[in-house]
């Protein structure tokens, strides 16, 4: 892989781990993969929060790729994007990999 390509998977990584590092966004995620597509409307039903702090929220998640929107009559719907998810999964699971490669080796090296 070419460094210029490197560097852009690593920003979306960054990105995407971002938006899943907040916890409103992590209910979010957990709300449409629940419940599948949804108005920015019924996301907020129930909150403390904002339809404008919940939009912002959701503008983040997007921007990360874990959502994309389409408008639905005058409404904004969510859908939730599993590739996102998929690949946020497989990069937690290269790096547990490496840890216990790591940790594999520093036992060897403490056990000889």
């Amino acid at each position: 892989m070419a460094r210029g390509s490197k560097d852009t998977a690593a920003k979306a990584s960054a990105r995407l781990f971002a938006a899943l590092g907040d916890e409103t966004r992590l209910h979010l995620v957990s709300q449409l993969s629940a419940g599948g597509p949804a108005s920015i409307a019924s996301l907020t039903a129930g909150s403390k929060l904002t339809r404008q702090a919940i939009s912002k929220h959701l503008r983040v998640m997007e921007k990360a790729r874990l959502i994309h929107r389409a408008r639905q009559g005058r409404e904004s719907v969510c859908r939730l994007d599993p590739q996102s998810l998929n690949a946020a999964q497989q990069g937690l699971e290269l790096i547990a990999k490496q840890w216990d490669r790591a940790l594999e080796r520093l036992r060897a090296f403490v056990e000889d």
